[in-house]
């Protein structure tokens, strides 16, 4: 296999709780938003103070931090974007990931932050690429449009010019390369700067006359939703393309959700750069997260659609594990004699079963049932790994 140097498995980080989960669970770089100029104000993101520790926690175990610029802006919006920059500089950011034409001159001319230019930019052809290079950027995230074989063609044509990253795993959008109206149109929230309502993900129904006409499909109709991105058994083909950068979607998603598909990336470019086929159950690990059904994009032309798959519930994170007892903080309810599925970072505990011994509350009293949000339990007798998850497979 050709062009196996620096690949990079990248993760979303919504908020701090989740750039430490990425961390732990494999990732060798995560992106993240600030409180302006990202796509995705929905998330918690970083104010100045978070940025520069995320920063630092991020450098602490030699990874890089990428932050979004990635909006379109109005000329309101770039007042302030110089000192920005100029702070995103100084806490030696690794790289930014701009959208606009304008704010990508900007920030080559007037700092050194290597610059990427986002999915948003919808790059298709070499000659755009090229474009791009020519005026100073580091990176490209291609368009979510072009097939493998044309990556592969794009990449020849720059010979190693700049870097190549793609998406691999996680929700598509409805709109070319994520560039949205329905969102403006329906609550005045432009997707273009940061403010998606997620409408295309809504269940609706259709009109006719005085009567409601409703399309059914199990529990509602999502007619603009699309079955999530899952490459996870062809990391190989992309790499053979030219990609070094493989990105997972998801900064609205779940510390469980990146835990658990950042684990399996992890594990599966690992395999791959071994020369050795992605195993089995790794390949399985995507479908205990939460999903809409899978396809693989555009990579092999266009999608082909699947139904959503049932997942695991998140039940709860280890806080803490010493003198023989864990400490699990609740995400989902779960009692005493229950068996669940542990998930570990490093795979130290990967996939073990384990039934849910006795157990107390934070002040010793024993209990059966840990039912209350977010509170902490400690199971006796019982030493699992620092961020290890807690997951219950589905009833089918």
């Amino acid at each position: 296999m050709s062009n196996t140097l620096n690949t990079e498995l990248l993760a979303p980080a919504g908020d701090m709780n989740r750039l430490t989960t990425a961390l732990a669970y494999g990732a060798d770089a995560v992106y993240l938003s600030g409180k302006s100029f990202g796509m995705r104000a929905a998330c918690k993101n970083f104010d100045l103070e978070e940025l520069a520790a995320a920063a630092e926690t991020v450098h602490a175990q030699g990874k890089r931090f990428y932050v979004t610029l990635n909006i379109f802006p109005y000329d309101d919006d770039l007042k302030d974007v110089d000192g920005y920059l100029e702070y995103l500089q100084g806490i030696k950011t690794d790289g930014i990931i701009v959208s606009d034409i304008g704010l990508i001159k900007r920030a080559v001319s007037r700092t050194d932050i290597p610059v990427h230019v986002s999915t948003q930019a919808n790059v298709l052809n070499s000659d755009t690429a090229e474009a791009y290079v020519d005026m100073g950027v580091k990176r490209i995230v291609l368009a979510r449009e072009l097939s493998v074989e044309r990556i592969g063609a794009i990449a020849k044509k720059l010979n190693g010019a700049v870097d190549l990253e793609c998406f691999v795993h996680g929700a598509m959008c409805i709109s070319y390369s994520g560039r949205c109206l329905i969102s403006a149109y329906l609550t005045g929230r432009s997707a273009n700067r940061g403010e998606c309502n997620q409408a295309c993900r809504m269940m609706f129904t259709a009109e006719r006359t005085n009567e409601a006409l409703e399309f059914v499909e199990d529990d509602g109709t999502y007619i603009f939703g699309g079955n999530d991105l899952n490459m996870i058994e062809h990391l190989g083909e992309l790499i053979d393309a030219g990609v070094k950068s493989f990105k997972i979607e998801g900064r609205v998603k779940s510390e469980y959700y990146v835990g658990c598909i950042v684990n399996a990336y992890r594990k599966a470019l690992n395999a791959v750069l071994s020369g050795n086929p992605v195993p089995a159950d790794i390949i399985a690990e995507p479908h205990k997260a939460p999903n809409r059904g899978f396809n693989t994009g555009f990579y092999y032309g266009a999608p082909q659609p699947s139904e959503a798959e049932k997942y695991y519930e998140f039940c709860g994170i280890v806080v803490s594990s010493e003198r023989g007892d864990t400490v699990i903080e609740m995400r989902n309810r779960f009692k005493t004699g229950e068996t669940l599925e542990v998930l570990s970072p490093n795979g130290a505990c990967q996939n073990i079963r384990l039934v849910i011994p006795i157990m107390t509350d934070e002040n010793g009293n024993l209990t059966d049932d840990a039912k209350v949000p977010a509170a902490r339990y400690i199971l006796r007798g019982i030493t699992l790994p620092p961020m290890s998850m807690l997951r219950r497979k589905p009833i089918c």
